[in-house]
C-alpha cells in the first residue's frame, strides 16, 4: 500500500514539474524581457559616431555622424543619424520611428537631391549607404517584433551567455538570428545573421561596453559593433565617442521636417 502510494506522489510530482516546465519558446521571450527591462529608462542618448568601412582587401573609409535617441513611452524608440564628413555625405541623414507592432518608419535625406526618401518596408534589408549595415539592423529591436527560442547557456571570453534564437514576425533580411547575451549585463555581445537560405551571412561583435547611470539605474552600452560579412568578407564598424544617456531631446527633432534642417 504504501509503496502503491508512493508511486501516486510520483507521479503527481512529475506530472505538476512537466505542467511548469518552460519550453525553450518561454524562456527565449522570458529572457528577452529581461533584457527589455535592463534597458528601459535611459531617456535619451546622444553620441559622436565613426562608421568604417572596410572592403575585401582591406581598404578603409571613415564617415563621421552625430547621432540621437530618444525613448518613446508608448512606441518603440526614435532615433537620428546626421553625417558631418567626409564631403561627399555631410549632410545625410536617417531618421527612424521605430514600433511595437508594423513596420519600422524610415526615411533618409539626400542633401545632394535635396530630397527625403522613405525606406520601404521591402527597402529595410538593404545596405546603409554601401556598409555591411541594413536599414533592418539600425531599426527597430523591440521585442514585440520578434519570436524567440532558448537554445543553451555558453561561455565567451569568460562570460556566461544566454544563447538565444529569434525570428522576425514582420519581413526580414533575415531567416533566422542567434544572439549571444551576457548574464551579467543583459546585453548581446554576439550576434550571428543567417540570410534567406539559412546560410551565415554576417557576424556583429559588440565590444568595450561603457557604464552609465541614468536615475540610480546602471546601463551598459557597447562603444564597438564590429559587422564581417562571412560571405563577401567585407566589413563595417560603428563606433561610439562623448556618449550621454539620460538626455531629454525635444520631439520635434524627430520629425521628418527636421531632415532638411
Amino acid at each position: 500500500m504504501l509503496r502503491q502510494l508512493g508511486l501516486i506522489f510520483l507521479g503527481l510530482f512529475v506530472f505538476t514539474f512537466q505542467l511548469h516546465a518552460e519550453t525553450p519558446e518561454q524562456k527565449g521571450l522570458r529572457i528577452a524581457k529581461i533584457m527589455e527591462e535592463q534597458n528601459e529608462g535611459f531617456i535619451g542618448d546622444s553620441s559622436d559616431m565613426l562608421m568604417v568601412l572596410i572592403d575585401a582587401h582591406g581598404s578603409r573609409v571613415e564617415r563621421k555622424m552625430e547621432g540621437k535617441v530618444m525613448e518613446m513611452d508608448d512606441d518603440g524608440d526614435r532615433s537620428l543619424l546626421d553625417f558631418q564628413s567626409p564631403l561627399d555625405v555631410r549632410g545625410t541623414k536617417m531618421l527612424t520611428w521605430s514600433h511595437k507592432d508594423g513596420n519600422d518608419d524610415q526615411w533618409l535625406y539626400l542633401p545632394s537631391v535635396r530630397r527625403v526618401k522613405r525606406i520601404s518596408s521591402s527597402g529595410q534589408s538593404s545596405s546603409f549607404l554601401g556598409s555591411e549595415f541594413s536599414f533592418e539592423d539600425l531599426g527597430s529591436q523591440e521585442i514585440e517584433k520578434f519570436k524567440y527560442k532558448f537554445l543553451k547557456d555558453d561561455k565567451i571570453d569568460e562570460h556566461d551567455v544566454w544563447v538565444l534564437e529569434r525570428t522576425a514576425k514582420e519581413s526580414s533580411g533575415y531567416s533566422k538570428q542567434v544572439m549571444f547575451v551576457r548574464r551579467d549585463i543583459k546585453a548581446p555581445i554576439k550576434i550571428e545573421y543567417y540570410d534567406r537560405r539559412e546560410e551565415l551571412l554576417k557576424i556583429a561583435e559588440f565590444k568595450d561596453f561603457e557604464k552609465f547611470k541614468v536615475n540610480d539605474k546602471t546601463f551598459h552600452r557597447a562603444s564597438k559593433i564590429h559587422m564581417k560579412n562571412q560571405q563577401t568578407r567585407k566589413e563595417s564598424i560603428f563606433e561610439w565617442s562623448e556618449r550621454k544617456l539620460g538626455v531629454k531631446h525635444s520631439k520635434n527633432d524627430f520629425e521628418q521636417r527636421s531632415l532638411r534642417q
